[in-house]
């Protein structure tokens, strides 16, 4: 029998829990007795916990009971994760994860594990919304933004929420076999492997900083006329700059490239025209500013893992 533990704080998120223990129960479904996990919730103070939406469990265990080498040990996300210290969990973790077989995060959980100094040196995710604060937070991890879930050794991390689910089954899917693991999805009615990353939930581009400079009139007049041509030496004019100043400045201030801010842009106009319009595709790329359907659809596949039809099949 194998033990996924999960370690719970105050305002966890509910579903950073439930969705990959159930897919450990739902498993058991399929699994002689002996080889059943046992699901164990280790609490970090006596009483009820209450979860982000209100909602409270009672744990198993308390830390300074639970001292068991545990199969797979788990921290959810959620608000208590990313905006609370919890000086009682995180010398537990230090002690509990070296004797765990596998230890790991759902969503935002990444940072608890990032201050109890569990993520130094290793590939790690999170939802995408908190890619940048945790590269910031945590500069000796090494943070890849566009991953459903991520193993690197005994380490396994997760993007946002649902896709603790996606974990799940992968460690399902190790410890008694694929099919196992699509029986189970089936029962979730989930897929077992998702088409493309992180990157088809995640804007391109970010907000343009709400101060006025040179650089963000430049990305405000590009984002009002994306249908229109531009290179760097015509960005660089509007901003009255040499086009070598411009890329270095703009560069330093949106830490991304002006024809990768102009590249992002485009996709998400594309996005937006395709979740929101019945447009046809060859108008979409007009209005986004990519001159051609295949142009487009060659970008899609590779910076969001899907083609702009499949996009609009998914998310429209």
């Amino acid at each position: 029998m194998k033990t996924v533990a999960m370690a719970l704080f105050p305002d966890f998120l509910l579903l950073d829990m439930a969705g990959p223990l159930e897919v450990f129960s739902i498993a058991n479904r399929y699994l002689p007795a002996a080889a059943h996990y046992q699901i164990l919730i280790i609490g970090t103070e006596p009483g009820p916990l209450r979860a982000s939406n209100g909602v409270l469990v009672q744990a198993d265990l308390l830390l300074e009971q639970a001292d068991g080498a545990y199969d797979l040990l788990l921290v959810p996300g959620g608000p208590g994760a990313y905006n609370e210290c919890h000086p009682d969990l995180l010398p537990w973790l230090k002690a509990a994860a070296p004797r765990a077989r596998r230890f790991g995060s759902i969503c935002t959980g990444a940072f608890v594990l990032g201050h109890a100094g569990l993520l130094d040196d290793h590939r790690v995710t999170t939802h995408w919304h908190y890619t940048e604060r945790l590269i910031k937070a945590f500069p000796k991890a090494n943070v890849e933004t566009d991953r459903i879930y991520l193993q690197d050794g005994r380490l396994i991390t997760s993007g946002g929420v649902t896709a603790g689910i996606d974990l799940a089954l992968s460690v399902v899917a190790q410890d008694h076999g694929k099919q196992v693991a699509v029986d189970v999805a089936k029962v979730l009615l989930v897929v077992m492997k998702r088409q493309g990353g992180q990157a088809q939930f995640s804007p391109m581009t970010a907000a343009v900083a709400p101060q006025e400079t040179p650089i963000t009139r430049v990305q405000t007049h590009v984002l009002a006329h994306l249908e229109q041509s531009f290179t760097i030496e015509s960005m660089a004019e509007l901003a009255g700059m040499s086009a070598r100043h411009f890329a270095r400045l703009f560069a330093r201030e949106v830490r991304m490239t002006p024809m990768a801010f102009l590249q992002g842009a485009r996709i998400d106009r594309a996005r937006q025209l395709l979740e929101s319009t019945d447009l046809p595709l060859k108008t979409v790329a007009f209005h986004a500013g990519f001159g051609s359907v295949r142009y487009m659809r060659a970008l899609f596949s590779e910076k969001l893992g899907l083609n702009p039809t499949q996009y609009r099949q998914q998310f429209s």
